[in-house]
């Protein structure tokens, strides 16, 4: 029996999940809270950016999840042929010698910037900006693989505020790490940040690492950002791998704790959504898109065709996703937490019976048949725009408008989103034949998955697994292993044999989609009129959004 096992650290929890490498099939998975804050995050009353969170819980709830995990499973500890990880980013750690966060520092206890800085941690918007001036300037190779902007999520926003506001911390790290590099190097023993394996996807992706400049941003353009960047460089690291390859094995400390052999191949660390795509199946023409409290949509593209650049696209990094391919990440910074945020701020009850309650008045309205517009910027705009500074919006509004009508408009502007960033794809030869759909929205949302097949005027194929990051993971596990270990020795070899999707396929309905193309083309317009520096006149837009609720009325 081979079996490997895949570790999705998520905003929240950790979620384990044991693959059969002959088979495909899940065996068991497990998954366990954050002890910490508020479901797993702690933040500040005072400061609505803050995102932070305990690094212990990484590790309480890592052995909580795997021992849970084999027990349910009563596999021997012989089984387990390979381990990989996944995790959110940026999601960034300051690390000592010996690899030990700086919060267990009795010097940096209850200091709120030893902790790890959690991937929705915003405090860092105006150094988001300040490098991307700064890139403009004098590096403006730097945007190029990732959209033209910088992200106050990423890595080098996150390290200058830390740099500026508290430099006892950043002077006492002896280096900074990705959490989904920090999960590999203790589950493989590494004694120092400079012995662990860096990830190529989270390094470029979300640190402006690239083979073409010589890996990350030189010295001179880091230290022109702070002063204190300087030496910084030294502190980082100067190579990055794809997963798939070993970043070491199991050390004997840690295959005590998991009930695991010890020696087992450990893979290199990606990012939660990247691997979340592999297992739902991604492939050339095929666009993937995560859906949860965000959204991230994934694309593979051959790397011996040429691509220009894209503008307003996250990251396009090679190997990034799937080894031999170009990566192309884009995405949403709010989709489901929109939801939500107008259920908990202005609605009462309980939450799943008043979700629900709304979900089923929202499927009784007709597309086009709320006389509302919205743009969905509740938490900025990820892409195309890359403005974190961006605001939600509605237009429409009248005395009888009703809640589920404001609720429905929020799902649309949300799919009319995602069909932004496919254009955008498009427009650059980036063509999405399929689309993939997977998170806890796509297993719980019929009407949205609906609603998003109408407005892009595509099939939504949903993905089997209620775990897709943790079985992508679990793929790279196996990839690790490689054949002769039992696992396999390719992703796409993997993929053949592990993903499967639901029998229901969303298609899109005729008269929907011609009603939301209507919609999409006011929406294009606000989107533009209010995210770049178009200036058209916008004064029809309420007008044509009666007209066409008029229309639905006598229909």
């Amino acid at each position: 029996m081979a079996y490997a096992l895949g570790l999705d650290f998520g905003t929240s929890c950790v979620r384990a999940l044991l693959l059969d490498c002959e088979s495909g099939e899940e065996l068991v998975s497990c998954e366990q809270g954050y002890p910490s804050g508020i479901d797993g995050v702690i933040v500040d009353a005072q400061d609505g950016y803050l995102a932070r969170q305990n690094p212990k819980d990484y590790l309480i709830a890592l052995e909580s999840a795997v021992r849970r995990c084999m027990t349910e499973s009563a596999l021997s500890p012989e089984s387990i042929i390979g381990i990989g990880v996944d995790a959110t980013a940026s999601t960034i750690l300051s690390v000592d010698r010996q690899m030990r966060p700086l919060s267990e520092d009795p010097y940096f206890s209850g200091n709120i910037n030893a902790l790890a800085w959690l991937w929705k941690d915003h405090t860092a918007l105006n150094e988001a900006e300040e490098i991307t001036r700064a890139a403009e300037r004098i590096r403006p190779v730097y945007l190029s693989k990732i959209g033209g902007f910088y992200s106050p999520e990423w890595f080098f926003s996150k390290l200058l505020f830390l740099c500026r506001n508290d430099r006892k911390v950043f002077d006492a790290a002896a280096g900074f790490i990705e959490l989904a590099d920090y999960i590999p190097a203790r589950l493989c023993g590494k004694r120092s940040p400079s012995e662990a394996v860096r990830s190529i996807c989270a390094a470029g992706h979300k640190a402006l690492f690239s083979r073409e400049w010589g890996g990350l941003p030189d010295e001179s353009f880091l230290s022109s950002l702070d002063p204190g960047f300087l030496g910084l460089r030294d502190r980082l690291y100067y190579d990055a791998l794809p997963a798939g390859v070993r970043a070491g094995a199991l050390c004997a400390e840690w295959a005590e704790k998991l009930r695991i052999r010890e020696g087992v191949p450990v893979s290199v660390g990606a990012i939660d959504a990247h691997v979340g795509a592999v297992g739902a199946g991604i492939k050339p023409g095929v666009l993937v898109s995560i859906m949860g409290t965000s959204g991230c949509d994934m694309m593979l593209f051959p790397s011996d065709k040429q691509l220009d650049d894209i503008p307003g696209i996250c990251g396009v990094v090679l190997d990034s996703v799937v080894p031999g391919f170009l990566g192309i990440e884009a995405g949403q910074a709010a989709v489901g937490d929109i939801f939500y945020w107008f259920l908990q701020r202005f609605l009462p009850g309980g939450e799943k019976e008043r979700y629900q309650h709304y979900m089923d008045l929202a499927a009784s309205i007709r597309p086009g048949g709320t006389g509302l517009l919205s743009l969905d910027w509740h938490n900025g705009n990820r892409s195309v725009l890359m403005d974190p500074k961006l605001t939600g919006m509605v237009v429409g509004l009248t005395l009888s408008t009703r809640p589920e009508e404001l609720f429905r408009s929020f799902m649309e502007a949300t799919g009319f989103g995602c069909r932004m960033i496919i254009e955008r794809l498009e427009e650059y030869g980036v063509a999405a034949d399929r689309i993939i759909v997977c998170g806890g929205l796509a297993e719980k949302n019929p009407l949205l998955m609906q609603i998003y097949a109408d407005i892009t005027g595509r099939d939504l194929w949903v993905s089997d697994s209620a775990q897709a990051c943790a079985l992508g993971a679990a793929i790279f596990g196996a990839v690790a292993a490689g054949k002769r270990g039992g696992g396999v020795d390719t992703v796409l070899e993997a993929q053949e044999l592990v993903c499967r999707f639901k029998p229901v396929i969303y298609s899109p309905i005729p008269r929907h989609k011609e009603i939301y193309n209507c919609l999409f083309s006011l929406y294009r317009l606000l989107h533009n009129a209010f995210g770049t520096r178009e200036q058209p006149s916008l004064r029809h837009v309420m007008k044509e959004l009666l007209t066409m609720k008029e229309r639905d009325e006598r229909f």
